[in-house]
């Protein structure tokens, strides 16, 4: 993580983790002799998507996705607990009228799959709110794995370290039961 040559597109993707954090002892070992458990999908979308603008076919090639999966990778190269070598992805590249499914793809792998940064904890995904907008709690991926330094600036009520851990536990066993 992420992708070693820049590339264009929007689509969807899955991010894999193979590391030895004790936070995600039994993931890497799902993801030890091939990658079958993502700790988190996402979406890029194209620009406009949101708004339901038509695509103009004069505009240069996009880069979303390519730029989501490097926002990923900074984030967690900021964490001071983790190596983004430990952290590889998957990505289907899905433009024109197939960017219309991004959205049904990622909600179906993220049913399918249930990885943990999208079903049991958030804010592995989180972007800086922004002035004005620091009164929220710090993300529960900020709580377990400090350094970006935006976090810092949410004063909001955060989970303890030991509720993140517990909704980790709760997971495992979870995964471990299928």
């Amino acid at each position: 993580m992420p992708p070693q040559t820049k590339f264009h597109g929007t689509g969807v993707y899955a991010i894999y983790y193979i590391g030895k954090s004790k936070f995600y002892k039994d993931i890497s070992e799902k993801n030890r002799i091939e990658f079958s458990l993502p700790i988190y999908v996402g979406k890029a979308v194209p620009r406009g998507w949101r708004q339901a603008r038509s695509e103009n076919k004069q505009m240069k090639k996009s880069f979303e996705l390519n730029e989501r999966l490097n926002e990923h990778a900074r984030s967690i190269t900021q964490a001071n607990n983790l190596n983004s070598k430990d952290f590889y992805c998957r990505f289907m590249i899905l433009e024109g009228t197939a960017s219309s499914l991004i959205g049904t793809v990622e909600a179906a792998l993220i049913r399918y799959y249930k990885p943990l940064w999208n079903s049991q904890l958030d804010g592995f995904g989180n972007h800086d709110p922004g002035e004005g907008r620091y009164n929220q709690a710090k993300s529960e991926w900020d709580v377990i794995h400090p350094g970006r330094i935006w976090a810092d600036k949410c004063k909001g009520v955060a989970s303890s370290s030991d509720q993140v851990e517990e909704k980790i536990a709760e997971y495992n066993i979870k995964q471990n039961r299928k």
